[in-house]
């Protein structure tokens, strides 16, 4: 492990265009918070972080997508390839997990999220998301479920693998899938099922693109949703009129919160309210990538308006809601990886609203946040067109 403990940054200088460098999140760029960053004492990347936290590098995996700890302090580590891999940090151990259904890795495309069932501990439930392959060259992403079984020799198995949803309709391309997973406190899960760059199925509810959905642990669909009356796919839906959600926590309220990226300009934070719809493409504090305007929020108030929006963008990806121990001060704030930034995006939260409060620069993009069983938060480091990415892992000053 290697650990660095930065106590200054420097003030602003100049703005540093900086694009997302990666086809994995192709089209966002950022006009980034332009930091003097120190020299590197050592072979490892250097990193400005505002004080009140070390950084250790804990391990190196392939292009790391998301992580889920186990009850045991072991962590779970999707690789966008297709691989799970099982890592202990108490002894810097990795292994694999086998039977994960075959991925197809291309574009923003790939093994997605990873999550316990909240009865895990008795019924060794795993969720999973990835992105399968249709007809014609069409692709869509999933969720399955399996049960874990691990060995002795630091693996194990996913069995008896079963798909419990399905993204509709399949499509061409290769961006914007989403396949965030979330449990609730009730035990109904949460899916974000992005609009694969197609626009207006955001606003189609004979599908399930550009949407917010709520499933029982089985996949079928609760019967106080919205719209549980139809009698397609919409009636998995909780909310509309979303681009590209990449993140979602729930409060200690159990107010679910999501973030997605704009077009060009217009990140979000969004408060998800039951049948909402958060207009896109009608509406959006961003423009299209060809120059074309899109009115913006506040023009059009029959439609949900963002608690935050980030114009220039953060490109932001993971998200996780502190309730910890270790950063007592930071209980209750959200933390969101921001990819083109390269930064970890703190939020402010108060009733109904929320504002950045603080970014740190981590010269990294930061694919995924989460929070550790002793209260420290570890991050996933996207690895970039090289693939290496770090797991990181940020515990206290001097701690």
């Amino acid at each position: 492990m290697k650990k660095h403990q930065n106590s200054w940054v420097l003030g602003v200088s100049i703005a540093l265009l900086v694009g997302c460098g990666n086809a994995s999140d192709a089209g966002q760029a950022e006009v980034a918070p332009a930091v003097a960053t120190p020299a590197a004492t050592d072979a490892s990347p250097a990193m400005t972080t505002a004080s009140g936290f070390d950084t250790t590098e804990v391990m190196q995996f392939d292009a790391p997508w998301a992580m889920t700890f186990l009850p045991d302090g072991r962590l779970l580590v999707t690789e966008k390839s297709g691989a799970l891999r099982l890592f202990d940090p108490a002894s810097g151990r990795a292994g694999d997990i086998s039977g994960v259904p075959a991925v197809v890795n291309r574009g923003q495309g790939g093994f997605g999220d990873v999550l316990l069932h909240p009865q895990y501990a008795s019924n060794g439930a795993v969720y999973i998301s990835y992105v399968e392959a249709g007809d014609d060259g069409k692709t869509g992403a999933v969720v399955a479920r399996g049960t874990l079984a691990l060995d002795e020799q630091g693996g194990g198995a996913l069995t008896d693998v079963e798909t419990i949803w399905v993204q509709n309709p399949k499509q061409e391309g290769d961006g914007h899938f989403g396949h965030r997973i979330a449990f609730d406190g009730e035990g109904k899960l949460w899916i974000s099922s992005s609009e694969r760059q197609k626009f207006d199925p955001a606003q189609d509810m004979t599908g399930n693109l550009g949407k917010m959905l709520r499933l029982n642990d089985d996949g079928s669909v609760p019967a106080d949703n919205p719209f549980a009356d139809r009698d397609d796919v919409g009636a998995q839906v909780w909310s509309l009129g979303h681009r590209n959600i990449l993140g979602l926590a729930f409060d200690a309220n159990g107010q679910l919160w999501a973030h997605e990226m704009g077009p060009k300009g217009g990140d979000e934070l969004n408060r998800i309210e039951k049948g909402a719809n958060y207009g896109y493409p009608i509406v959006s504090d961003g423009d299209h990538y060809d120059g074309r305007p899109i009115p913006d929020h506040d023009t059009r108030p029959e439609f949900a308006t963002p608690a935050v929006t980030w114009t220039q963008v953060i490109s932001p990806a993971g998200f996780v809601i502190y309730s910890g121990d270790l950063f007592p001060a930071w209980r209750g704030n959200g933390f969101i990886g921001g990819l083109s930034s390269k930064a970890l995006v703190r939020i402010a939260f108060d009733g109904e609203g929320a504002s950045e409060a603080q970014r740190y620069p981590m010269d990294r993009r930061i694919r995924e946040v989460e929070q550790g069983p002793d209260g420290a938060l570890w991050l996933l480091e996207d690895g970039g067109t090289k693939g290496e990415g770090w797991l990181l892992k940020l515990t206290p000053t001097g701690a």
